[in-house]
């Protein structure tokens, strides 16, 4: 197998471990690149039947913050609609309503600021502000008033002729994490996708649970420390508790063990049971709006947090899969041999 990667990292290590030869030429079999890049690539290359890419066309549509929520939003309504159909059954309405309720409250700025400001007026409480095109914790802040937030009004008279102002997303701030040792945490886990039409979803079962390195504190007064708020491991490092051996993170393993531990394998296999149909019904929700190409797949990673009554809240996906090296590079290669393109699956055989 021949590959072409813009990476130097777990990626590139675990393709030549696998025996398979680096090509700067256009006879590679598998591309790992960035999306923009990749996108350019669909968009200029004709591609062969037998090379793959690790990204579709419009993957955009999970990964970017503000069309997640458009997406789910669209969903939700359409759930919401079919749940009050006088023909759906009672096995139906058991299976839709509710079923998109587990992203928190959202708004999309400055468009949605109107909106937003309607249901902030309602309900105050602690908000949290992201960018749409940012990662790794960068440009996160959590506000309480208005005025902090004043750079997204839409009412244009008040701002400078032509200043723009970034997209960001704003939501309800999950004020009350489940807590371990008294510090929040959230999951990262993963899913491939190697076809939207038909949907086909692999989900990893390893994963890691990210804590942040000061015990959380739900005071106002608390809100401008990232290092109770943020779990990003780029925003934890830089506190100087940060312990370097273990990273703050947690094998998803031992996590499920200590909940076992605290709530037994009954409520805590529910609850990882409920995590998987928020990664499913996330997909669903885009299966008719991605462009499917055989060419194409996609590791999505998943970022989830649980809340003190056991209820996951889906907060962000990626598409830049950094984790630790051990733990990615098991699933890089549980990830090849899914796509196959060695061809070792004998026909006829299904993956579990």
């Amino acid at each position: 197998m021949r590959f072409k990667t813009t990476f130097r990292n777990t990626i590139y290590d675990t393709l030549l471990r696998r025996g398979w030869k680096e090509t700067t030429e256009n006879d590679w079999d598998f591309y790992w690149a960035d999306r923009e890049y990749i996108y350019d690539l669909l968009d200029t290359v004709h591609l062969e039947n037998s090379q793959r890419v690790n990204h579709f066309r419009n993957g955009r549509e999970l990964c970017r913050k503000d069309l997640l929520i458009k997406n789910l939003k669209r969903a939700k309504r359409q759930m919401d609609k079919k749940a009050r159909s006088e023909d759906a059954t009672i096995s139906e309405l058991g299976m839709v309503l509710g079923s998109y309720d587990f992203f928190p409250v959202t708004y999309i700025l400055p468009g949605e600021y109107a909106i937003f400001v309607e249901e902030f007026k309602r309900n105050q409480g602690v908000w949290i502000m992201k960018p749409i095109g940012k990662a790794q914790g960068k440009g996160i802040f959590l506000f309480t008033k208005l005025s902090q937030i004043s750079d997204w009004r839409t009412d244009f008279r008040w701002r400078p002729e032509n200043q723009q102002v970034e997209t960001y997303v704003v939501q309800r701030y999950i004020s009350s994490p489940y807590l371990v040792g008294g510090k929040k945490f959230d999951l990262r886990l993963y899913a491939l996708v190697p076809s939207f039409f038909p949907l086909e979803i692999y989900l990893f079962r390893g994963g890691f649970a990210r804590f942040t390195n000061s015990r959380y504190s739900n005071n106002h007064s608390d809100i401008a420390n990232s290092f109770i708020h943020l779990t990003n491991v780029a925003v934890q490092k830089t506190s100087e508790n940060y312990n370097k051996k273990h990273g703050g993170k947690w094998d998803l393993r031992n996590l499920k063990l200590y909940m076992m531990s605290k709530h037994g394998p009954e409520r805590t296999n529910k609850l990882f049971y409920e995590i998987q149909l928020v990664i499913i019904k996330s997909l669903l929700s885009v299966e008719k709006i991605i462009m499917n190409d055989k060419h194409c797949f996609e590791l999505y990673g998943y970022d989830v947090m649980i809340d003190e009554n056991l209820k996951p809240w889906l907060l962000e996906l990626s598409a830049n899969t950094s984790s630790d090296y051990q733990l990615k590079c098991g699933m890089l290669n549980d990830m090849l041999d899914i796509i196959d393109l060695e061809n070792k699956k004998p026909e006829g055989v299904v993956r579990e």
